[in-house]
Protein backbone atom coordinates (compact mmCIF):
# COMPACT_ATOMS: atom_id res chain seq x y z
CA UNK A 1 0.00 0.00 0.00
CA UNK A 2 1.35 3.44 -0.89
CA UNK A 3 1.71 6.29 1.58
CA UNK A 4 -0.53 9.14 0.49
CA UNK A 5 -0.26 12.62 2.05
CA UNK A 6 -2.92 13.87 4.44
CA UNK A 7 -5.37 16.47 3.14
CA UNK A 8 -3.88 19.99 3.51
CA UNK A 9 -7.35 21.48 4.07
CA UNK A 10 -8.79 19.24 6.79
CA UNK A 11 -5.94 16.86 7.72
CA UNK A 12 -7.85 13.70 6.81
CA UNK A 13 -5.81 10.56 6.14
CA UNK A 14 -8.47 9.13 3.79
CA UNK A 15 -7.02 10.69 0.61
CA UNK A 16 -6.91 8.91 -2.74
CA UNK A 17 -5.41 9.49 -6.20
CA UNK A 18 -7.59 10.50 -9.15
CA UNK A 19 -5.45 10.86 -12.26
CA UNK A 20 -2.73 13.37 -11.44
CA UNK A 21 -4.62 14.84 -8.47
CA UNK A 22 -5.00 13.88 -4.83
CA UNK A 23 -8.60 14.03 -3.53
CA UNK A 24 -10.02 14.16 0.00
CA UNK A 25 -13.42 12.44 0.27
CA UNK A 26 -14.26 14.16 3.57
CA UNK A 27 -13.97 17.81 2.52
CA UNK A 28 -13.76 17.50 -1.29
CA UNK A 29 -10.41 19.31 -1.52
CA UNK A 30 -8.27 18.45 -4.57
CA UNK A 31 -4.58 19.25 -4.97
CA UNK A 32 -1.75 18.41 -7.30
CA UNK A 33 1.00 16.04 -6.25
CA UNK A 34 3.53 18.45 -7.79
CA UNK A 35 2.61 21.47 -5.67
CA UNK A 36 3.88 21.84 -2.12
CA UNK A 37 1.22 20.65 0.29
CA UNK A 38 1.57 23.50 2.79
CA UNK A 39 1.15 26.40 0.37
CA UNK A 40 -0.79 29.27 1.86
CA UNK A 41 -2.33 32.23 0.09
CA UNK A 42 -0.67 35.57 0.75
CA UNK A 43 -3.11 38.47 1.06
CA UNK A 44 -1.81 41.85 -0.13
CA UNK A 45 -3.38 45.29 0.00
CA UNK A 46 -3.71 47.73 -2.92
CA UNK A 47 -0.05 48.82 -2.74
CA UNK A 48 1.45 45.36 -2.15
CA UNK A 49 1.83 45.25 1.64
CA UNK A 50 1.25 41.80 3.16
CA UNK A 51 -1.85 41.68 5.36
CA UNK A 52 -2.30 39.54 8.48
CA UNK A 53 -5.17 38.75 10.85
CA UNK A 54 -5.74 41.58 13.33
CA UNK A 55 -4.26 44.34 11.12
CA UNK A 56 -5.90 47.72 10.67
CA UNK A 57 -6.64 48.92 7.14
CA UNK A 58 -8.01 52.04 5.48
CA UNK A 59 -10.52 52.00 2.62
CA UNK A 60 -8.98 53.77 -0.42
CA UNK A 61 -12.10 54.16 -2.59
CA UNK A 62 -15.78 54.97 -2.01
CA UNK A 63 -17.61 51.63 -2.04
CA UNK A 64 -21.33 51.14 -2.60
CA UNK A 65 -22.91 48.93 0.05
CA UNK A 66 -25.93 46.83 -0.86
CA UNK A 67 -28.87 47.58 1.40
CA UNK A 68 -27.31 50.71 2.89
CA UNK A 69 -28.46 54.25 2.22
CA UNK A 70 -24.90 55.59 1.95
CA UNK A 71 -21.57 54.44 0.57
CA UNK A 72 -18.54 53.40 2.57
CA UNK A 73 -16.31 56.46 2.23
CA UNK A 74 -12.64 56.48 1.32
CA UNK A 75 -10.50 56.96 4.41
CA UNK A 76 -12.69 54.81 6.66
CA UNK A 77 -10.46 52.93 9.08
CA UNK A 78 -11.21 49.26 9.72
CA UNK A 79 -9.63 47.62 12.75
CA UNK A 80 -9.02 43.98 13.60
CA UNK A 81 -9.56 42.37 10.20
CA UNK A 82 -9.82 38.61 9.64
CA UNK A 83 -8.45 37.11 6.42
CA UNK A 84 -10.41 34.39 4.60
CA UNK A 85 -9.89 32.44 1.38
CA UNK A 86 -13.12 33.34 -0.37
CA UNK A 87 -14.24 35.72 -3.11
CA UNK A 88 -13.83 38.63 -0.68
CA UNK A 89 -10.54 38.42 1.25
CA UNK A 90 -11.40 40.32 4.44
CA UNK A 91 -14.09 39.78 7.09
CA UNK A 92 -14.49 42.81 9.34
CA UNK A 93 -16.86 44.87 11.42
CA UNK A 94 -17.24 48.55 10.54
CA UNK A 95 -18.82 51.08 12.89
CA UNK A 96 -22.07 52.32 11.40
CA UNK A 97 -22.28 49.50 8.83
CA UNK A 98 -21.85 46.27 10.81
CA UNK A 99 -20.24 43.06 9.58
CA UNK A 100 -18.86 43.27 6.05
CA UNK A 101 -16.64 41.48 3.58
CA UNK A 102 -14.08 43.53 1.65
CA UNK A 103 -11.69 42.82 -1.16
CA UNK A 104 -8.06 43.47 -0.33
CA UNK A 105 -7.60 45.49 -3.54
CA UNK A 106 -9.72 48.31 -2.04
CA UNK A 107 -7.79 48.75 1.23
CA UNK A 108 -4.38 49.95 2.34
CA UNK A 109 -2.60 48.78 5.48
CA UNK A 110 -2.80 51.47 8.18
Amino acid sequence: MTDLPNCPACGSALTYVDGAMYVCPECGHEWSGDAPVDEQRVHRDAVGNVLADGDSVTVIKDLKVKGASSALKAGTKVRNIRLVDEDHDIDCKIDGFGAMKLKSEFVRKA
